[in-house]
This record gives C-alpha cells, structure tokens and sequence, in this order.
C-alpha cells in the first residue's frame, strides 16, 4: 500500500464566466429563476447531483463544457441578461424603502433568529421559523431595507431524515464544507475574519464570523470552530437544536450577546434590535450592559433605551417551543453577569420569570420584559399570546396586554413555481414583481385562460410525480428492498387522481395522521373507481419527540397496507427541495393542527401562489385569509377541552367535506375536460391570498407598526445624553413607588357600584373619584372600561377616558363620563385608573393598574 496526497482542482472560468461566481455567491440566485437556468443548462446533471449548488457546481464543472457555451449566442445573451438584472438589483436605489422612508435610510436594522431557511444548499433551519426567518430577509433586500441578519453557523445543519424499512425515523448528520457553500469570511476594517469572544461559566469561548449575502443584505453567522477552543466549544455550534440543555443555553448566549458584539466588530450601529422568537433575548440583556459601561446611565435608564428599539416576535403557543432554564443554569452563566447591570440575583431573575413557573428562566418573559414592541404572527396567535403570558401582567385585562400581531407572509418570487410566474409575466401588468404586496396587483388573473392555467397545473403534478417516483425508489434502495418493490413505483400516483399534499414539522398537534382515524373511510375515498384520490406526506420529527416519531411510524405503516399501497405516500428527508415541489403539484394543501395550536402556518400561503387550494382548520393565517370562496375548513371555531372529541369531529368534517364538496368538485369537468368551478377556486385563491400573505407586505407592516415607531423612540430616547431616558425612567419608578397610594372608586361612601337603566343611544352620567397620593393628576389616566355582560364578566370590553371634574375636600379627583351605548343589550362597567405618558410605548407595559374594588 503507498500513501496519497489530495490534490482539489477547481474549474477555472473563462472569463465571460466569471459574474456567474459572484451571482452564486449571493442567494439572489435562489428567487431567481432564469439565473438558475443558467448553471442547469451548462450541465443538467452535475447541477441535479450536486444538490443544486452553483457555488459547487462552478468549482466541479467541465471546462469542456464551459468552452461549449461560450459559442452559444442565444446562451451568452442570456447570460448577459441576467448579469444586467443582478447588477441594476444590487445597485437600485429608488427601492420602496428609500422612496417612502428617505430620512431613515442610513438607520441600521438589526435581526436576530436561531434559524434561516434561505436555500436546501444551506441547511442552517429545522422548519416554519427558519424558513420565515429566510423569506424575511429575502423580503428586507427587495424592499431595500437597511437590515442586517444575525444568526449561528450549524455545519451539521439540523439533521437529514431516513425513514428505515420498519418505518421509524432515523437522524443523520453531515459536515457541511464551507468552501462549497455561498458562505464568505466576514471580514473587519482591516481586512481580517471578525472574530468574537464570550466568558462564561469560568472559560473562554471564540468564534469566527461568516457571511452569507441575501441580495443587497448580509446575513453574519457565528461559528465556534475554532482552533482556540476545546473540542467540545469546537462543537458548541455544530448542530440546530442538538445537545443538551447546557448546549442550547450556551448557543442562546452566542446568538444573543455573541450577535450584538458581532455587530460592534463589524461597526454596524443598529437604531432597531428584532428578536424573532425567545432564542436571542440575551441580546437585550448585551446591549444594557454596553448602555451602563459605556454611557454611565444606570439599569432602569438603559433598559427605558432597550425598550424603545427592541421589538419581539413570538411565533408558538405551545410551551415546549418557549426555552427555559433552570435557575441553578442562570447562576452558573450569569453569576458574574447582573451585577455589571447593577442588579440583584432577585431582580436579574426576575426579569425572565414567568409567575406559575418560578424555577424557570423563560426566554419569551424575558423577551416580553425587555421589548417595547412585542407581537404575535397572527391575529389569533396574537390573542393566544396574550392568554399565554396574562401573568406577566396580572392585573391588566388580557385586551390590554402590550401584544399585537403581525401576520406572517412568504417570499412570493422563492416559493412560485416558475411555469405560474410564465403566466403571471403573460397577464399580469409588467411591473407586478415589484408590487406583490399591492390587491390590485393579481386582478388581471381572471385573464388567464382556464385551459392555459389548468394545463399549466397539470404539467407541475405530472413533474411532482415524477420527482416523489424518484425520491421513493431511492428510499427502497437504500433500505434494501427488492427491484420488484422498486419498479412497483412506477405504477404509484395517477396524475390525473386528485391529490392531496400535508408537509410540515411533525409535532403531534399538528395531527399529520388525523385523516387516518377511521380507516375503512378514508379508504373507500381514495380507492372510488371513478374519482380516485392519493395523498403525499412528508414532513420531521424532533429527534427527541418519541409520539412525533409514532405518527411517522403509524403513517408508514398505513401507507403500506392493501388499499392505501401507491395511494398514500410518506416522503423522508423533509426539506425546501422537497417542499418546492409539493407547494407546487398537488390539487390540494391539507392543513389540520389542533386549534389554537397553530401560530400561523406558512405552508399553507406558499400554495395559493400557485393556484393550489387550501383545506384546513380555522387556525392560524386560515381565520383571517378564508373567505368562503377561496378554500375550505375542516370543522370550525369551536375550541375543546377533550383532545379525543376535537379528533374525532374533526376527523368526521375532513371525510365529509372530501366526499360532498372537493372530490365531486374536482372531477366535474366540462366537454374539454376542464373543472371550471374548481379553477374559479384556484384563481379566487391567487387573487385573494397572493398579495397579503406575502412577506413583502408583512416587511411593509413590520416597518410602518414596528421599525419606524423604533427608530424614532430609539434616537428620542437617546438624545441629550439619554434624557428622556432618565426622565422616564425616574417616571416609571415614581409611579411604582407610590402606585400603592392610588384608590378608584364609585361613590365616596358606596362598597359597590350602581345599576342604571337607560334607551340605547343616551347619555349615561357616570362618575368615579380617584385617590393619588403624592401622584399628580396629569401623570394617570381614569377611565371607564364597560362591555357586555357575560357570566359575571366584562366581554368585549372597550375603554374611554373621563373627565377631571374637580378636586373634593378630602383631597380625592372628580371624575366623569357621558356614556352612550348605541346597541340595547345587558351591559357592565367599571373604572380603572392607569399611568399616563406621552412617551410610553405602551401604557400597560408596566403593570400598573388599579380597578375599583
């Protein structure tokens, strides 16, 4: 045997090649589709085999193959073209950001997020947040933004996903290379890979800095695979969501004081700090450490400046996806870190304690505690969010709870298949790429010929097919299965069957199996002789979550039964490649998760912009984007408190609805064989959903509700060596200190307070007196809160402010009201006495608050 020695040869472009290295190093490529049909026509199958890795695929490339095309006018041409549309993109300054928002331009952006689903070539996500995550920043850089991402560098990524022949799940891992990803060395003034360095718990840990660019905005990842590490610090970042506790409190530490010292070493001073979900909020903590060294103002006074320019986005009502610590945890990591803040161990706690859970550091609470702007990701998560977190304000009605909520979209351009967006450039107004986020933008699809849209469907499903053909024959070989089980396959989906997609993360609320739980009926509807349907799974489970693992398992198994055989199909290995293809084929996107568990599912708004119908549970975006013609729901808003009776009637509607509405629907065809009603469906879906559920317009409503309103509050804040600050926070603890003093009540001597009867639309005299103590009048705010009258509670409640009539002699506040209620009805009321400040982001974001007793 002799030794060996590697030699790695890189293809070397000619010349009239060479833009197509810095397109592949910018993910632009990735929502760009005549970039990509650059490479694919270079070498289809390098490109396939190589996961569709520009950056690789230049590296691996023949250069006979280059030479090839150089002689190609009609290629060359394009290749010009798009090099020109890279550029004009890269270079635009009219963007919308820079039209509508001048004076805010050089206004740094910060985001946070343990996750970034931009690319299958950069595996850095597990599912729904990353993939948000990505389609964020994809929409920041379209709209021109000043923003900048922050996140950590997994080079095992999450984990890829075997389906074994007994149909458990099984995880792998892989290194990813660096040198073969769209991936550059963050460099600092000096021309050096920025690195950083965080002490915890009695040891130092460095990392390294890397770029990814996502069109005109840079995402910087941290990486502690270093040579000036352990092994075990080595592996600190390796893996998403790996490793212990101890793992995960550690990578939360990088992400969030790790991230805000990244972007001092790389000189970006951000006016706004975006914690997308609880992982980053250290970084809160960070920046007022840095705000008491650095400006010699003291904790209420820099977290007053933190609160003004940092904004949360919860994105779970479920408990599990909250991070908590034990407190034992926060003393090993944080001993020697709240006395920098001048804080007790009491008081640093309690900064992230939720009142039901005090053994427990929660990352959400002690997001909620730091962040001025807080919001959920629809408009039901943003009711679910405030039910959740209640205790964080105890006093304040769940209404008033400082958590608003903006709908989550997806990046139109990525998630679109190519062969609709043909159609689109055809019908559509020429500039519609650059205003998706406008209705009027997609009213013109009613111009698209029915046969042209339905052949166009048709021709996706046919690809779909092929492509899940492809993936299951490479399932059974790797399994060890017979040529004749292999080849079977071809037989398996019938193009013209309808079929039903579910693909997502496969945690046991979202119920993947629930159109399984009465088995001889579902069988009967997929195996109808003259209107079959078929249905497409695929989705991951968390490696520690054993009853996710059931459901795959008891889907696998289905799947091969007599009757279900080639008609139900589970895909292992979950991922954006995967998902492309099914957001894309199927006739149907079934989505039925165990309401109000879902935040807001973007699965669901990645279909429509494809003509492709959504047939879900009133949950998440679905309560707000059904209409009553652009899909279907399976049961309704009903919320249960038996887990087996929500199943089993949600179960029944699913069977009811497919076999009254969408199955005879779909196979009602004309002479032409077009299914007219069913298109009127699929264009009502285009036309209603595309525009409002895309990130473009959740960026824009990011930046008018969240971004703005922090930029301004952050320089206000700030200014005059932080005076307003100070004055604010000397405020909020004058109120605190003498909250105590503070008395509401109805009469001076009545216990309780008086009915009246009154004809709808009149006046309603009603008076309360306040007792302040040392607190001036013009620092509260009285008001009357009144609503109907629901088993002793207040329902629907509104508030309106009352009049200071006068001081009495016992040194109490007059005040009055006329209230005028317009509808009859049986009504309640009382008064309730909050701070009042103009500079407050949010008046009940202190907790303060006194009902009459």
């Amino acid at each position: 045997m002799y030794l060996v020695g590697k030699i790695n040869v890189i293809s070397a472009l000619p010349e009239k090649f060479k833009r197509l290295n810095d397109i592949a190093c910018n993910l632009w490529w990735s929502w760009n589709p005549e970039a990509i049909d650059l490479y694919r026509e270079i070498d289809l199958d390098l490109w396939e085999k190589l996961g569709k890795n520009p950056v690789r695929f230049l590296q691996e490339v023949s250069q006979k193959k280059l030479h090839s095309k150089l002689n190609d006018a009609e290629f060359m041409k394009r290749l010009d073209d798009v090099v020109s549309a890279f550029d004009s993109y890269m270079t635009e300054k009219n963007t919308w950001f820079s039209r509508t928002y001048p004076e805010s331009t050089h206004k740094a952006i910060a985001y946070f997020s343990a996750e970034y689903g931009l690319n299958e070539v950069l595996p850095i996500y597990s599912g729904g947040l990353g993939v948000l995550s990505g389609d964020h920043c994809k929409a920041a850089s379209d709209l021109g933004l000043p923003f900048t991402a922050i996140g950590l560098f997994y080079k095992q990524g999450y984990f890829s996903q075997r389906i074994n022949a007994e149909g458990w799940q099984q995880t792998c891992f892989n290194d990813l290379n660096v040198s073969q990803l769209p991936i550059l060395p963050a460099q600092d003034s000096n021309g050096k890979q920025v690195q950083i360095n965080i002490t915890f718990a009695g040891r130092t840990v460095y990392a390294q800095v890397w770029k990814v660019q996502v069109g005109r905005i840079n995402l910087y990842l941290i990486d502690t695979d270093v040579q000036q590490n352990s092994p075990g610090d080595r592996a600190l970042t390796s893996r998403l969501y790996g490793g212990d506790q101890e793992t995960r409190i550690q990578q939360e530490i990088f992400l969030g004081i790790g991230g805000i010292r990244v972007l001092d070493a790389l000189g970006i001073h951000a006016s706004v700090y975006h914690m997308n979900e609880g992982h980053s909020s250290f970084m809160g903590l960070e920046l007022i450490r840095k705000l008491i060294t650095e400006k010699n103002i003291n904790f209420q006074e820099a977290k007053k400046v933190v609160e003004n320019s940092a904004i949360f986005t919860t994105h779970t009502p479920v408990p599990a996806g909250n991070d908590v610590f034990p407190l034992y945890m926060m003393d090993k990591y944080f001993g020697d870190f709240w006395g920098q803040l001048g804080l007790s161990r009491h008081d640093f706690l309690d900064l992230g304690l939720k009142k039901a859970e005090d053994q427990n550091f929660n990352m959400t609470v002690l997001a909620l505690t730091l962040a001025g702007r807080k919001n959920g990701v629809s408009e039901l998560h943003g009711a679910v969010s405030r039910d959740i977190f209640s205790d964080v304000w105890p006093e304040v009605p769940k209404n008033d709870i400082p958590i608003t909520h903006v709908t989550n979209g997806i990046h139109t351009l990525t998630w679109l298949s190519p062969k609709i967006k043909a159609l689109y450039d055809k019908y559509l107004d020429k500039d519609w790429k650059s205003k998706i986020y406008e209705s009027s933008t997609f009213e013109n699809i009613d111009n698209i010929p029915d046969e042209e849209l339905w052949e166009t469907h048709r021709e996706l499903k046919i690809k779909l097919i092929e492509f899940v053909r492809a993936r299951l024959k490479q399932q059974k070989l790797a399994n060890g299965e017979s040529m004749e089980a292999v080849r079977q396959i071809d037989s398996f989906l019938d193009p013209d069957a309808l079929t039903i997609g579910f693909a997502r993360r496969f945690a046991t609320y979202k119920r993947a199996n629930l159109i399984f739980r009465n088995l001889a009926r579902i069988q009967k509807i997929l195996n109808d002789p003259e209107k079959p349907m078929q249905i497409i799974f695929a989705g991951k489970a968390h490696p520690a979550d054993g009853p996710a693992h059931e459901v795959i398992k008891n889907i696998n198994d289905i799947a091969r039964q007599e009757g279900f055989y080639g008609k139900v199909i589970l895909l292992e290995n979950y991922n954006m490649t995967v998902a492309r293809n099914l957001v894309q084929g199927v006739d149907v996107w079934m989505n039925n998760p165990r309401r109000p568990l879902e935040a807001s599912g973007t699965s669901g708004q990645k279909v429509c912009i494809n003509g492709i119908i959504n047939f879900s549970i009133l949950d998440g975006w679905w309560c707000e984007g059904y209409n009553g013609e652009n899909g279907w729901v399976i049961g309704d808003e009903t919320e249960f408190d038996n887990e087996n009776s929500q199943d089993n009637i949600d179960s029944e509607s699913i069977y009811d609805t497919l076999e009254n509405i969408i199955v005879p629907l779909y196979y009602n065809v004309n002479e032409k064989g077009i299914p007219e009603e069913w298109i009127r469906i699929m264009k009502n879906t285009i036309k209603s959903l595309t525009w409002n559920y895309s990130t473009d317009r959740m960026v824009k409503e990011y930046t008018e509700r969240m971004y703005l309103p922090a930029i301004k509050g952050s320089a206000i804040v700030s200014a005059d060596n932080f005076s307003l600050a100070k004055q604010l926070s000397a405020f909020e603890q004058q109120m605190k200190a003498n909250w105590s003093q503070v008395q509401i009540y109805a009469e001076k001597s009545a216990s309780s307070l008086k009915d009246y009867k009154s004809d709808s639309g009149h006046d309603i005299y009603l008076t309360a007196y306040a007792k302040l103590g040392a607190i001036e009048p013009s620092n509260i705010l009285v008001e009357v809160y009144y609503g109907s009258l629901s088993n002793g509670s207040i329902v629907n409640a509104q508030a309106m402010e009352m009049k200071l009539e006068n001081r009495a002699d016992d040194g109490s506040y007059k005040y009055s009201i006329n209230l005028k209620i317009e509808d009859g009805g049986e009504y309640a009321y009382t008064f309730r006495v909050i701070p009042r400040n103009p500079n407050f982001i949010n008046s009940f974001d202190t907790g303060l608050i006194r009902w009459v007793e």
